[in-house]
């Protein structure tokens, strides 16, 4: 394989795995993880991204706190907007569309709110993944270093595919931000961006199957050449 098809082959086999094998990721190869991610680009070289690297009884422990947190109540006042306020096409029909892929696979029907709330639950266990990161960034920076942020993240699951480890990008973690601050002993000048599950994917896990659609170039890149 060449190098232009080995990159290749990391980018397009990347997706989002939601059911991983118990099986430990060696420290030493989440550290390797991170200082390529730390070579993204970032605006005069801040490098705005700090990590939180959840294994074994630590991951257990935040695991434990936010599933209690989903079961119990509402999630908490998110502290950014992620998705956006008011839906509309066709951002809409893309959700709606991977929505019943995702439920589809996991035998979830129409109206099953209790199988929707189910499946919603497993983020918060990383989906069994051996290995739980959080990320987070200080609240003084602004919308140029979440650019950055977006590089790191995805340079770091490139990475993990080119050592045949998978990832799960989660925006749910985020939902209870409190929780993950408790638990991580994190400070109140980081928000929480995200979290990510890391392992190996389950292949008996039906969820996996998925492959989200993504649309023709022609869709939405304009050339200008006059």
């Amino acid at each position: 394989m060449t190098p232009t098809q080995a990159v290749d082959e990391a980018i397009t086999s990347r997706r989002s795995v939601r059911g991983f094998r118990p099986d430990p990721v060696p420290e030493a190869t989440i550290r390797d993880l991170i200082a390529l991610a730390g070579r993204a680009p970032s605006g005069s070289n801040i490098q705005p991204w700090k990590v939180h690297v959840g294994t074994g009884a630590a991951l257990r422990r935040l695991t434990d706190a936010l599933s209690a947190a989903h079961a119990g109540a509402e999630p908490e006042a998110r502290e950014y907007e992620y998705y956006p306020v008011h839906w509309r096409d066709p951002y809409l029909g893309r959700r709606r569309a991977l929505g019943w892929q995702l439920y589809g696979l996991a035998g979830i029907g129409k109206g099953d709110r209790e199988g929707a709330a189910r499946q919603m639950g497993r983020n918060f266990v990383f989906f069994g993944a051996p290995v739980g990161l959080v990320f987070t960034i200080d609240r003084d920076l602004e919308q140029g270093s979440w650019l950055d942020y977006g590089m790191f993240l995805q340079t770091l699951m490139i990475a993990a595919r080119a050592r045949n480890l998978d990832t799960c990008p989660q925006a749910a973690i985020a939902s209870y931000p409190g929780v993950v601050r408790a638990q991580l002993g994190i400070a109140e000048s980081e928000m929480v961006v995200c979290g990510m599950a890391l392992g190996f994917a389950d292949p008996d896990e039906p969820v996996n199957a998925l492959r989200a659609e993504r649309e023709p170039v022609e869709g939405y890149a304009m050339f200008h050449d006059a």
